[in-house]
C-alpha cells in the first residue's frame, strides 16, 4: 500500500511539473464552463402551439422520437419550425439533415447581424468591436456550407459536413482536441490541426467515398492547463457526443469515429456502440480516461505518436483527478497501433503523405488490408 500511495505521488508531482511548464503544457489556461443542455430559444419552441401539437423537448426527447415527430409533417411545417426557431431545429438530433443545414444557415445569418451590431456599437469597447467583426466575418464565411449543428452560445460550438450522408457508402467523424472552437474551427495556418481540415483531408484520402462529419459540438479547453489536465469537459462533452452519434447512425450507419489529442478522452467517456461506431481511432492522445481497449465496445486503433509531437511529453496518469489515464499506444493496452511515418508535431497526423493519414483513409473505407501497422513484424489488421 505505502508503494502505490509512493507512486501516486511521484505521478502526481510529475503532473504538477508538466502543469508548470516542464512538459510544454502552459501554467495557466482560462477555466472553462461547458456549453451543455438545449440552445437558446427552446423556450420559445416548447411554447409553440402553431401546429396544434406538442413539440419535442430538446432536452429530453430521443433522436429517433425527433425523427418520427418530423416525418409526420410536411415540407411546409418543417419549413416554417425551421424558420421560426432556426437554433432549435439546427441543433435538434433527429431532425432531418438537410433541415438543419437550412436552420442552421438562417442561425449564421441571424448571429451575423448580431454581430455586426455589436462591433458597431459606440459603448463597448474597441476590443470588443474587432472581436464582434470578426465573428461576423467567420459566420458569414461558414454561410453556404453544410452545417448540421450551430450553436453560439459562449466560445461557439459547430459541425459541418462534407459530403452526402444520405448517399455515401461509409461515414467518418473527427472529434477535436483542446483549443477548438467557432473561430478555430478553419484555420488558413494550421489546414490539418483544425477539425475542418482534418475531415477535408480524410475526405479527399479517400477519394470523396466517404462523407465526414468535423464534429466541433462540445466546449474544448483553452491551452493546456488545468481543464486539458482532468476530465470535467471531456465528461460534459461525451454526453453530447453520444446524443449526436445516436441520431447520425439512423442515417448513416456505423461510423468511424476519430479522435484528437483531448477529444480522445471525450470518445473514450462516450463509450459509443458497435450500431453507432464501426472504429475508433485516436491520435495524439493524452490517454482516453479508460483502463485499456477492453474497457470499449468497439476496435481501438491508435496512431503511433511521431517524435515532435508534445503530448510525448505529458505522464499518462490519472492521479488526484489529474491526467487521462494509461498511453493508448503502449502494447499493454490493446489497441491497434498504426504507423505515423511523416508526420510532424501535434497537428500533423492527417497530412497527406502520412501513413498516418493513409491508414485512416483505409479504416473510413473500411478497407483493412491497407492498414499500415507500426510495427510491420506485427498484426495490427485484424480488429474484429
Amino acid at each position: 500500500m505505502a508503494g502505490r500511495f509512493g507512486r501516486g505521488l511521484v505521478a502526481a508531482a510529475a503532473m504538477v511539473a508538466v502543469l508548470a511548464g516542464a512538459g510544454g503544457w502552459a501554467a495557466a489556461a482560462d477555466i472553462q464552463t461547458p456549453v451543455t443542455g438545449p440552445p437558446e430559444g427552446s423556450a420559445a419552441w416548447a411554447a409553440d402551439g402553431s401546429l396544434g401539437v406538442r413539440l419535442p423537448d430538446p432536452a429530453t426527447a430521443p433522436a429517433a422520437e425527433v425523427a418520427r415527430f418530423f416525418a409526420g409533417l410536411t415540407a411546409a411545417q418543417q419549413d416554417t419550425l425551421a424558420a421560426r426557431h432556426p437554433l432549435v431545429v439546427g441543433n435538434l438530433d433527429g431532425a432531418p439533415v438537410k433541415l438543419r443545414y437550412r436552420a442552421n444557415a438562417l442561425a449564421l445569418a441571424e448571429e451575423r447581424e448580431r454581430e455586426l451590431a455589436r462591433a458597431a456599437d459606440p459603448a463597448v469597447t474597441p476590443d470588443q468591436q474587432r472581436s464582434a467583426a470578426e465573428r461576423a466575418d467567420r459566420c458569414a464565411s461558414l454561410m453556404g456550407r453544410q452545417i448540421l449543428a450551430f450553436d453560439p452560445r459562449g466560445r461557439g460550438q459547430i459541425a459541418e459536413v462534407y459530403g452526402d450522408l444520405a448517399t455515401a457508402t461509409r461515414t467518418a467523424v473527427v472529434v477535436p482536441g483542446s483549443d477548438v472552437d467557432l473561430m478555430s474551427f478553419d484555420r488558413t495556418n494550421d489546414p490539418y490541426g483544425t477539425p475542418a481540415g482534418m475531415a477535408r483531408s480524410l475526405r479527399h484520402a479517400t477519394g470523396d467515398r466517404v462523407a465526414v462529419v468535423a464534429w466541433a459540438g462540445y466546449t474544448t479547453p483553452v491551452g493546456v492547463g488545468l481543464d486539458a489536465a482532468t476530465a470535467d469537459l471531456a465528461r460534459a462533452g461525451a454526453g453530447r457526443l453520444d446524443r449526436f452519434l445516436a441520431a447520425l447512425a439512423p442515417v448513416t450507419g456505423p461510423v468511424a469515429l476519430f479522435c484528437h489529442s483531448y477529444g480522445s478522452a471525450v470518445c473514450g467517456l462516450a463509450d459509443p456502440r458497435p450500431e453507432q461506431v464501426s472504429d475508433l481511432v485516436v491520435l495524439g492522445s493524452p490517454g482516453m480516461d479508460v483502463p485499456d481497449a477492453r474497457a470499449l465496445r468497439v476496435p481501438l486503433w491508435a496512431a503511433e505518436r511521431n517524435g515532435s509531437d508534445w503530448i510525448g511529453d505529458v505522464p499518462h496518469v490519472s492521479v488526484l483527478g489529474l491526467g487521462h489515464g494509461a498511453d493508448p499506444t503502449a502494447a499493454d493496452f490493446g489497441a491497434r497501433v498504426v504507423s505515423s511515418a511523416g508526420s510532424h508535431g501535434h497537428s500533423g497526423y492527417f497530412a497527406p503523405g502520412t501513413s498516418s493519414l493513409a491508414s485512416f483513409a483505409a479504416i473510413a473505407l473500411g478497407d483493412h488490408s491497407h492498414i499500415q501497422c507500426a510495427d510491420p513484424n506485427q498484426e495490427c489488421r485484424d480488429a474484429r
